[in-house]
Formats: C-alpha cells, structure tokens, sequence
C-alpha cells in the first residue's frame, strides 16, 4: 500500500504539496480555541495583514508583503529604470546642431521648443525621447537610419612648414653665425683644458665641490612687503635684482644687499625677470636696457637703468609664466599660459616667433649658453629642446609626472636640468637623449634649478618645503641643504663672480645671502 506522499492526485501526478510538506507527525497542531471556552481566536487574516506567516497546515499558498516592503521594492524598481534610462540616453545619438534637432522633434510629433529652453536643453529633451522609445517607434517615425560609410583617414607623412617673415628668418641666421662662433669656442677650450699638462680638471671639480660643503648664511634682508618671486644676479654679480607679487622691481648691491633703486613696473604679479646680458657694461648709456620683467597681466617689458620703460611687449592672450634673455642681447623669450612661448626682437618690440608644440600652459623658458638651443617646459609635464636656427623640436623630455617649473642649460652645451612640481628634479643628456639622474632630495615642489654659470662642476635646487640643495655635477651627491627660510623658496640664484654667494627669496618676504664661510 502506498504511503501517503507517494499518493497520486487526480490526474495521476505526485501532488507538490505532499512533496514540500513534512510527515503528519512533524505538523504542529492546529491552532484552536483554549479550553474551557476561552476568549476567541483570531482570523487567518490577521497573522497576514500584521506581516506574520500563517501555518502552513493551513495554505501552502503565498502571502502580499507589508505595505512598507512594497513601498520600498517600487522605489527600487523606479531606480533602476532611472539608471537604465541615462544608460540609453548615453548610449543615444542625437543631432549636434539645434536646426536638425528641431527637424527631429517634428518629426517624432514633438513640441520644436519649449518656453524658455535653450539649445542644450532642447538637445537633452530629445536625447531623453530617443532613450525611452524602442527601435520599431523610432523607424515608424524617423525612418531606417542611414549605414554609416566608413572613411579611411589619410595620415600626412610629409612635414609641413609655415612660411615664418624676413625679420625671423634674419633672427636665424644671426643666431647660427654668432651660436656657432660661441660653441667652437666652448669646444676649443674643452679642449685645451683636457690636453695642458698645467690643468687639473679632476682637482679642480673635488675643489669647487668641496667648497660647496662650507657654504652658510651670510646674511637676511627683508624684501618686500609682499611674497619674492624670482631673483637673479646680474652678468658682472655686483648686482642682484629681485621681482615680488607687489609689481616691484628691486635692485641690491652684491654683496652688501643695500637697495639701490625700486622699480614699479607691473600692477600684477611678477612672474618673470632676467637680465640683459650686456648690463653693466663699460660707458653703457642710462638709457642701456638692462632687464626685462613678465606679468600675470600677460605683458613682458623692457627696463633701462634709469628705470624707465623702452618696450612693452603685446601679444599673449594669457598670464606669462618665465621669461629668459637670449645671451646674444638681441632677442627675449616669454612662456605663457596660452599654450605657446614666444620670441621678440628687443629693439623694435615685434614678436618674431610664436612657438606652439605643448599641450597645456608653458611654464619655463631658457636658452642654452650657445644660444642655439631653447628649452621649454609646461603644464603636460613635457619639456621640449628647439633648435633656433631651424625651428625644429629635436627633442622631447618625458619623463616627469607634474608641472616642469623650472629648466637650466649647463655650460658645457649638452646637459640640462629641470625642476618639477613631482618632487624631483632631473638631469638630462642631450646627446644620450635620455635622463642621467633623477633628484628625490625635496619633499615638495622643485621651484627653481640652476647650474654653476662658470663651469658647471655643481648645481643648485630650491623648492617649497623651505631649503635650498647643493649637488655635484659629476657624481650626482648632495653635498650641502641650505635651511633657514621660513616659507617656501620661489626663486635662487648663484653669482657668476666665481666667489659661490648664492642668493635666494621666498613667501617669507625675505632676501637671503649664502656664501662659503672661508
């Protein structure tokens, strides 16, 4: 005799209720009234109206969920609509210019515009139409969609040029007659050091570097009222110009540090300052430009010594970042936050060159000693050599992650420094094409870099975490860390006196002198 969950139904099927439910002994009893009459049970709607489940002896069925828990699965399902709804519209072309989207809203049988909507939002109503409808009511109303052709894109191999004025291709030719002269010259004298029996150059370096090691504080002065930018030296080293966010243009004696003479010569900030090359030269004329400044107000001027403005330099459509005086005295170059660097005739005040190649704003500027080379380097972390007899970029400088703030040409021609806002600074070969060394000294921004403007047997870096650091040229040592500003240091210098006095400025307003304590 069969048992009871092996009973068939009716229709000769096992029946699914006996399959889930346990044994008859399982069962709890049912639920009944007390004894004796007690008070009166309540209904089997109840347990399920006040979110209870019911015995299951008595329905095998399901019950609806608490009025809160369907409240809560329709705001899911809402939400989820809602999401797959700005799936579509993303994934949903529409017309780019507002006269073919009003001629879709037409056709789909929609208003063309709405009180008060504008372009945008007229294209983001119509994206929002396309999303919610399937691809039967957009054929039924737009049509089939025309196949897209595909079109092969022509690649141009060839190099193109644009045609540069006379006054530039001048320039170049200047550039190439006087670039030449000076690096024969600078290869001659390689040479004869290296071959004179009386020349020591390995003594030499331990020498200059070994007098890095003694360098100190010499001296503090306060500068401005407001955070120093920049600060140079100039060509002779008796004099040091400084350029603060207050548009003032200072001169000291070096040095003493005694201030000489003040310049007002922007109503913004200074971002930029370099001597002309020949300043101080014997019988020059007051009127003998000697330095030129840049601005956030997108401008580069001229300054004599007197310190009367000669030229004002127009043309950038953005905030200057550094600018360098070429050593040859007859040009100035001005990086700028509109993405390109240019290169302006000092006498006339035309702009022979504008320079694009980078990809975000141009930040630092510099000329190699020759003065056929240009370095430049942004916000795209990418610095670029150029060569200014040709105008080609001959070479790219990738390595750094953040913004390249500063750069420097060494003298011997052929290597280069940068200082980043990653941290570091970095020491490139021209000729090796690559990094020599990368510099983790700082624990901040890099701000300034420079070389030994003599002979380049060390090199200086300055950055915001307040200390300025002396390294080896040859073996890359740190030999000396310069600590005593109480703010970030923005700009340095190193004199080319050969005396190794090294001036700095920084946020904390203040000049400060350093020099060997012999």
């Amino acid at each position: 005799m069969a048992t009871d969950e092996e009973m068939p139904d009716a229709n000769g099927e096992p029946d699914e209720a006996h399959d889930v439910l346990p044994p008859p002994a399982m069962l709890p009893p049912p639920a009944g009234p007390p004894a004796g009459g007690g008070a009166a049970t309540q209904s089997s709607e109840q347990p399920a109206a006040a979110g209870f489940i019911a015995d299951p002896a008595e329905s095998a069925g399901t019950y609806a969920l608490p009025a809160a828990a369907q409240h809560a699965q329709m705001l899911q399902e809402e939400a989820i609509k809602q999401v797959e709804l700005r799936r579509r519209m993303r994934a949903t072309a529409v017309p780019v210019i507002d006269t073919d989207v009003r001629a879709t809203l037409r056709q789909l049988g929609e208003p063309v515009t709405l009180f008060g909507e504008q372009q945008m939002e007229r294209r983001a109503r119509l994206r929002k139409l396309l999303a919610e409808m399937d691809e039967d009511e957009k054929v039924d109303k737009l049509g089939e969609p025309e196949p897209e052709q595909y079109v092969q894109p022509t690649v141009q191999k060839e190099k193109f040029y644009t045609e540069g004025s006379p006054a530039l291709k001048a320039a170049r030719l200047q550039i190439a007659h006087w670039s030449l002269e000076r690096s024969m010259d600078r290869i001659g004298s390689a040479k004869r050091k290296r071959e004179s029996p009386d020349e020591d150059e390995v003594a030499e370096i331990l020498e200059t570097v070994d007098l890095t090691r003694k360098v100190v504080s010499q001296s503090t002065e306060l500068g401005d009222d407001r955070p120093i930018w920049a600060c140079q030296f100039s060509p002779s080293g008796t004099e040091l110009a400084t350029a603060a966010w207050s548009g003032l243009v200072k001169l000291w004696t070096s040095p003493a540090c005694q201030k000489t003479r003040t310049i007002k010569a922007h109503d913004n900030r200074i971002t930029g300052l370099a001597w002309h090359p020949h300043a101080g030269a014997p019988g020059q004329p007051d009127t003998a430009p000697i330095l030129a400044t840049g601005s956030v107000d997108m401008s580069a001027r001229l300054w004599s010594a007197s310190g009367q403005e000669l030229h004002r330099y127009l043309g950038h459509t953005d905030r200057l970042g550094r600018i360098a005086m070429h050593p040859m005295g007859r040009h100035l170059g001005t990086a700028s936050f509109d993405q390109t660097w240019r290169l302006w005739d000092l006498e006339t005040g035309d702009c022979l060159l504008e320079q694009e190649g980078h990809s975000r704003s141009v930040y630092a500027l510099a000329f190699q000693r020759d003065g056929a080379l240009a370095a430049s380097g942004g916000l795209d972390a990418v610095g670029r050599i150029w060569d200014l007899r040709s105008g080609h970029s001959i070479l790219a400088l990738e390595g750094h992650v953040k913004t390249i703030l500063s750069i420097d040409f060494s003298p011997n021609g052929y290597q280069l420094l940068t200082g980043s806002e990653d941290h570091t600074a970095k020491l490139w070969d021209l000729r090796k094409r690559k990094v020599l060394y990368t510099l983790p000294g700082h624990t901040s921004t890099v701000a300034q870099v420079q070389f030994e403007p003599n002979d380049g047997y060390y090199f200086m870096t300055a950055g915001y975490d307040n200390t300025i650091k002396l390294w080896g040229a040859s073996d890359f040592k740190m030999t000396n860390t310069l600590a005593g500003h109480e703010g970030k240091v923005m700009g340095a210098d190193i004199s080319p006196d050969g005396s190794g006095l090294i001036a700095s400025v920084g946020y904390d307003r203040t000049i400060k002198l350093w020099a060997p304590s012999s």
